[in-house]
């Protein structure tokens, strides 16, 4: 360890966070969350014993970032989502698949249950992760139960301590409905996917509506569940990403530098049109949140107009988008498309003082094609190791993943028609 380096350490702080180890080449090897930062990085470089991994991966540190977060539950997603933009290779070769989780739920089942598993499937189930830690992340969830109570296996009617402790939601004593248990599902899903803010303030609308209207029952639930949420607050906070201080991300600021904008954009929005052969077109909207993805802002379209053409298909996307003013504005647009998707695009959003840029991929739609941007009439080259480029790759990648996702669910509705 060099003297810069070892200086570098010395102001580590006791706070929770994530930390990155680069290489000489300035590449991120190696992303880890942290109860203390200060302990756990300082870790690498004690000699004490490691495994033959951890050493070879120590050896080839060259320098170590860190962001501070709030707790240990942000650490935990904030980590699972720079894992997702970087994939350092030391992650991939040091990861035990066992501590892997993703939290599933098949809100499509008459009474849902809440599990945990490794290895998430094409089942039609909400699978929510993954998650690098699992303990951490089922201690999480049965802290959530107290305040949006669900069932951890099949639904059998038959009345357990569970429900005498409160953290079923009592259809089988005539509590709730199963029609209720999914409205609080959808809830507790909200919160796991960074929803947190919104979720409380639509709670806080529930109830003084529910009061106004006399559904003192309804009234009476919502307080309770606001209560829940902040009386955890302080043990874990599933967060829309607020916490992350954005001058922290690289990418964000090289973003600004190079687009020339006023500030880092806090908000992306990422888009992608998906179809076979003209049939069941749909266009995705992607939004990530000072640089991390907020899957609560996501939006689907099913395309009404030309579904054999992207382009047709990506300005309805983009036009209709434009009408939801109560949906926040973005501060950079990223399409997946060339010269003539953005230049298509660009009239659209000009009243909006938006900009865009197109990811060229020059027909290499693989998951390894090279990063080139399009902004301003020229095509920009990007190193693939750099942050804009992890970043910009990442947002496409979400973008085109959760177009296909719409489009195989309308395929498979249509085949059962």
């Amino acid at each position: 360890m060099d003297e810069v380096l070892k200086q570098k350490l010395s102001k580590l702080p006791v706070d929770p966070g994530v930390y990155f180890h680069k290489n000489v080449a300035g590449e991120i090897i190696y992303v880890g969350k942290a109860a203390v930062l200060k302990n756990r990085v300082r870790q690498y470089f004690q000699k004490s014993a490691k495994d033959p991994k951890t050493e070879a991966l120590v050896k080839e540190i060259a320098d170590t970032d860190w962001i501070v977060v709030d707790t240990e539950m942000d650490a935990l997603f904030l980590e699972s989502e720079m894992i997702k933009r970087y994939k350092p290779k030391w992650n991939i070769l040091l990861r035990d698949d066992k501590s892997v989780s993703y939290v599933r739920i098949d809100m499509k089942s008459e009474v849902p249950y809440v599990s945990f598993t490794r290895n998430p499937i094409d089942d039609g189930a909400t699978y929510i992760g993954p998650f690098y830690g699992k303990t951490a992340v089922e201690k999480a969830v049965r802290l959530l139960r107290r305040v949006f109570p669900y069932y951890i296996k099949p639904y059998t009617k038959r009345k357990t301590l569970d429900t005498d402790l409160g953290l079923t939601p009592g259809i089988e004593i005539g509590k709730c409905t199963p029609k209720d248990y999914k409205r609080n599902l959808r809830k507790l899903i909200r919160y796991l996917e960074g929803g947190k803010e919104k979720l409380l303030k639509d709670l806080e609308k529930t109830m003084h509506k529910a009061a106004t209207e006399g559904n003192y029952e309804l009234a009476a639930e919502a307080r309770d569940q606001i209560r829940g949420l902040k009386e955890i607050k302080r043990k874990i906070v599933f967060s829309d990403k607020e916490f992350l201080d954005i001058s922290s991300d690289q990418a964000l600021r090289q973003l600004q530098e190079l687009l020339g904008l006023e500030k880092p954009p806090r908000r992306i929005e990422g888009y992608d049109i998906s179809h076979q052969s003209g049939k069941d077109t749909v266009g995705s909207m992607v939004v990530f949140i000072n640089g991390t993805a907020a899957r609560n802002e996501y939006r689907k379209f099913k395309i009404r107009t030309s579904t054999n053409d992207d382009l047709k298909s990506m300005i309805e996307v983009i036009t209709r988008r434009l009408k939801h003013k109560e949906w926040e504005y973005p501060d950079l647009i990223i399409l997946d498309g060339g010269l003539t998707q953005v230049n298509a695009v660009l009239p659209l959003v000009e009243p909006y003082n938006m900009p865009v840029i197109g990811r060229d991929k020059s027909g290499n739609h693989s998951k390894s094609s090279g990063v080139k941007i399009i902004f301003n009439n020229t095509i920009i080259p990007l190193s693939s190791s750099s942050h804009i480029a992890r970043l910009i790759a990442r947002v496409d990648e979400e973008a085109h993943r959760f177009a296909i996702t719409y489009h195989t669910l309308l395929k498979r509705k249509s085949m059962l028609k």
